[in-house]
């Protein structure tokens, strides 16, 4: 049986500089998620056109760069990152390409076999963050669990979360003890018999 074998792994984009190929409807939905998930990342669009939506995202984001011209081998230079998100398969193999000449990592829209990565589907309550993957066979059963899981996550999780970092500075011992001290304060999390502390 087929098991999904990616190896999960969140980017601090403010860090890396990404490049998006591609103006239109893709790109506009990878530069936003890109945004929505790290305001600060540097992104740079690459294309022949862009959509008035990507224009204003520009605008509203300093660290996004339209360059209008159609995509060369010098644009992955000083990327870390690479999504091609056009409609033409031929451009798209091409950026793969190069990117893989290049030792970029890439990502080409609704292509699986042509992806490095995949951006999946996420889920967000504060400082908890979930990605979500189907490895690539169903983004529409991700958006369903997407919606599952941030009726089912209490907002107030986030206060928990700060609470327990709070109460891991303060402890005193070893990682180990640390870690089943921890263990025992978030037993209530997964066992509602468990009692208070």
């Amino acid at each position: 049986m087929e098991e999904n074998q990616l190896f999960p792994v969140f980017f601090k984009l403010h860090r890396l500089h990404v490049l998006v190929v591609g103006g239109g409807n893709v790109g506009l939905e990878k530069v936003n998620a890109m945004l929505q998930n790290s305001p600060e990342a540097t992104i740079t669009v690459v294309s022949l056109a862009f959509l008035p939506e990507l224009k204003a995202l520009a605008k509203q984001y300093a660290n996004v760069e339209l360059v209008e011209k159609p995509f060369s081998c010098g644009d992955l230079f000083g990327k870390d990152l690479v999504i091609a998100a056009t409609n033409n398969r031929e451009l798209n193999q091409c950026v793969w390409e190069k990117a893989k000449c290049s030792k970029v990592l890439i990502n080409v829209a609704d292509t699986p076999e042509l992806c490095d990565f995949y951006l999946g589907s996420i889920v967000q309550k504060g400082n908890l963050k979930i990605a979500i993957s189907t490895n690539g066979k169903s983004p529409t059963v991700a958006k369903r669990l997407k919606q599952v899981l941030q009726e089912a996550i209490p907002d107030t999780l986030d206060e928990v979360l700060n609470k327990l970092h709070l109460i891991r500075d303060k402890l005193k011992g070893d990682f180990a003890a640390k870690v089943k001290k921890l263990n025992s304060i978030t037993d209530v999390l997964v066992d509602p018999d468990t009692k208070e502390l």
